[in-house]
């Protein structure tokens, strides 16, 4: 090798070490302000939420389970009572919240206030009589949501003076007391619409022909369709709430007369 070629490449391999570390150093300062930018933009979206909705949100989730729960189960119940052995044999007959779970029907209950939960699997030609077993199935779930109701109103009213004076905890218990009754007012409403696979469907279609009634159960699928679009849509949601309302408002005098128990 000759003594130029030697002194050049003596020369340029610092050169090219020192570019490297330029390169590096670049780099770093580039993640860093990246990373000052990403971190400011979470501050400005952390400050600007709505933390008051967020957890009105989570403590719905306790609420909604338990109501979606139940109304699952009692399906399952007056099944098997009736000779249908299909909800047991799946696992169904369960207070087990995650066996009876629709992600998607969850997070409506907890944020629209109506939802559903994963259908109870109904074999109804174990019936001896299908349709009227079928109706009868169907109408255990809005009745337990009301019978629901009634229990959380009556503790409602029991607990309602030692909870407020409890502090933020017994503010909380309360909170979701009310809402589990509430959310179950709303889930019974919310099923007695005649909108396939809601439960108000199966009642109304048992009074149908037989010919009609297993046309319109074959097109039940295509139901869930619609609801979603109601649902997003809140096509229903002024009928629906004043339902609700309506339905909360009467049965509230049992809280009311639970209070006075404790007088």
């Amino acid at each position: 090798m000759s003594t130029a070629l030697c002194s050049l490449t003596d020369r340029s391999v610092p050169y090219l070490f020192f570019s490297k570390e330029i390169g590096i150093i670049t780099q770093i300062r580039l993640l860093a302000f990246t990373g000052g930018i990403i971190i400011d933009t979470a501050k400005t979206i952390w400050s600007g939420l709505d933390w008051s909705r967020l957890t009105d949100i989570l403590l719905s989730v306790i609420p909604a389970l338990l109501c979606i729960t139940f109304h699952e189960l009692c399906h399952g119940l007056v099944a098997y009572r009736l000779g249908d052995n299909t909800a047991k044999d799946a696992g169904r007959l369960t207070l087990n919240p995650i066996k009876h779970l629709d992600l998607i029907g969850l997070v409506m209950m907890a944020i629209a206030g109506f939802g559903w939960a994963k259908p109870v699997p109904i074999n109804m030609d174990n019936f001896k009589k299908p349709k009227a077993g079928m109706a009868l199935t169907a109408l255990a779930g809005p009745l337990s949501n009301l019978f629901l109701a009634i229990v959380f109103l009556f503790v409602f009213g029991l607990v309602y003076y030692p909870l407020t004076n409890a502090g933020t905890t017994g503010g909380i218990l309360l909170e979701m007391i009310f809402k589990t009754a509430y959310l179950s007012c709303a889930l019974a409403v919310f099923n007695v619409i005649p909108i396939p696979p809601l439960d108000g469907s199966k009642v109304l279609f048992a009074l149908l022909p037989d010919n009609q009634y297993y046309k319109l159960m074959r097109y039940e699928r295509y139901g869930m369709i619609i609801l979603l679009v109601i649902v997003i849509t809140g096509t229903l949601t002024a009928f629906l709430t004043t339902g609700v309302d309506w339905v909360f408002k009467e049965l509230f005098g049992i809280a009311e007369w639970a209070f006075t128990l404790t007088a």
